[in-house]
């Protein structure tokens, strides 16, 4: 009885509007700001970094995680405030820092200027990795949050159609993973194709497996699940691994040049077929599950939208990997980050007009076009981000902080300095092991699961449980990081 709670629990929602889901990506962006301000703060005070292992994670946890799980729990409907609070807090810290630079410095103008042709290291793109981990991070949140009565509907995965915050995030996985792809890194394809697809097909064997192990986990344990989401014995896993392989194989045929095109197509294709045809009333009735395809329709078939979102972040990533020294080169990609974002929701909005919603369900039209617009802003917000920590970093001479732009030109010390303090970075941690952090998150959900009775927990007992389960995810990926230590799957 109590599994049949939670599944109505998270079932037969509508999602919240384009505009809240919008919102929250200014938070992410702001505390990663916040976090460099305060190590500069820190170092202008005399304050020696780093600091020890233990007050970095706990600094980090408190600024970047904590702040996350409050926006989606007891801090969901003030959210703009405490945007608007952190964002003038930031703001006023790099004025200052900005004024007391000016005073020795002839002409604000010439100061500006020198920002914008300066140069940078350009072998990492800070806010990418940014990204990728936050995605991740906001994951692990959601999927324990949901269960939780702190956790408003409204973000939770819509049953057909609508816009919730968690339908975003599966779509931004894909991303994700996708804008660091091979082919989007440059990787070029050693040997023949076909001997390069055996190895992708190969490749993707830790998702199979954990694909297996969730499906043999929920089914043996009664765990509750939203049949309508992928169906009775699909799950996120395979989706992420037929999308590698089945992506692989088109790129291994067309040039990574036509990523965007290709995705178009197969969005436009997938689309015209769910309006001409009965696969769309197929998708959304709840009919008998006799056959495996009946049974797993909602997953087989959003591997299609899905395959058109990842070659959508394949060009993306191609896009940002191109070597850029100057920061004027980082603003005009921001603005063209920003740009198509901007064309990408005029397209969305006509869609949502003249063809149908967005549907997660389906992973349609609608859905990619969501899924790419949202990425690109939240790609935007993290790069605008950045860009200021550069320049904050720039007029306190000080450039060692972590999972940022770093001037080209450094002294030693400040090289060791930074190189210590990537050491003892928790978004470095989640970089250096996304996958395990990600099964671990699930790991922990489905223990918590049994443990706490998550229908019936009062809004204050949810926040300590949300908060100490990122704790020991964070814990236990941070002290792999700092002892040096990489899980590779293959």
């Amino acid at each position: 009885m109590a599994e049949m709670e939670k599944v109505a629990f998270v079932s037969n929602l509508n999602g919240t509007t384009l505009t809240e889901v919008s919102l929250g990506s200014f938070l992410a962006p702001l505390c990663l700001l916040s976090r460099g301000l305060v190590l500069l703060v820190l170092h202008l005070n005399k304050v020696v970094l780093p600091l020890s292992s233990s007050a970095h994670l706990l600094l980090d946890f408190t600024l970047l995680i904590a702040p996350l799980v409050l926006s989606c729990t007891v801090l969901s409907d003030i959210l703009h405030w405490v945007i608007i609070a952190i964002a003038v807090t930031d703001v006023c810290a790099v004025s200052i820092l900005y004024s007391k630079k000016s005073k020795k410095h002839t002409g604000n103008r010439s100061m500006i200027d020198s920002f914008e042709h300066s140069h940078v290291e350009s072998k990492v793109v800070p806010f990418l990795t940014a990204f990728r981990v936050l995605v991740n991070v906001k994951t692990a949140i959601s999927i324990l949050a949901v269960d939780f009565s702190v956790f408003p509907r409204r973000y939770a995965k819509t049953e057909t159609y609508g816009t919730g915050v968690m339908d975003f995030g599966v779509g931004a996985y894909v991303m994700a993973n996708a804008m660091v792809c091979p082919e989007a890194r440059g990787k070029k394809v050693q040997g023949s194709k076909l001997s390069y697809l055996a190895k992708q097909l190969f490749s993707v064997w830790p998702l199979v497996v954990l694909g297996f192990a969730r499906l043999a986990s929920v089914k043996s344990t009664g765990y509750h699940e939203h049949v309508t989401e992928y169906g009775l014995h699909w799950n996120f896993f395979f989706t992420l691994a037929i999308v590698r392989v089945v992506a692989s194989a088109i790129l291994a045929i067309f040039p990574v040049s036509a990523s965007w095109l290709l995705s178009l197509l197969i969005s436009g294709a997938y689309q015209a077929v769910l309006e001409t045809t009965d696969l769309k009333s197929f998708l959304t009735q709840n009919s008998e599950r006799r056959s495996f395809v009946e049974a797993n329709k909602e997953g087989i078939f959003s591997v299609v939208g899905y395959i058109a979102v990842y070659m959508a972040g394949v060009q993306v990533g191609v896009y940002l990997m191109k070597t850029r020294t100057q920061v004027k080169d980082w603003i005009r990609v921001i603005r063209n980050l920003l740009l198509g974002s901007f064309g990408l929701w005029v397209a969305l909005h006509a869609c949502q007009m003249h063809i149908e919603p967005v549907s997660r369900r389906m992973a349609n039209l609608p859905f990619c076009l969501w899924t790419i617009a949202q990425s690109l802003f939240f790609l935007s917000c993290l790069g605008i981000a950045d860009i200021a920590l550069l320049f904050a970093k720039m007029v306190s001479n000080f450039s060692a902080v972590s999972t940022s732009w770093n001037p080209s030109r450094r002294s030693d010390t400040e090289r060791k300095i930074r190189n210590k303090l990537d050491a003892l970075c928790l978004i470095q941690s989640v970089n250096r092991n996304q996958l395990l952090f990600f099964l671990l998150a699930n790991v922990m959900t489905g223990l918590t699961n049994v443990l706490v009775d998550t229908l019936k927990s009062n809004d204050f007992f949810a926040v300590c449980v949300l908060l100490s389960y990122m704790f020991m995810n964070s814990l236990i990926i941070f002290i792999l990081h700092v002892n040096d230590f990489t899980i590779k799957f293959w």
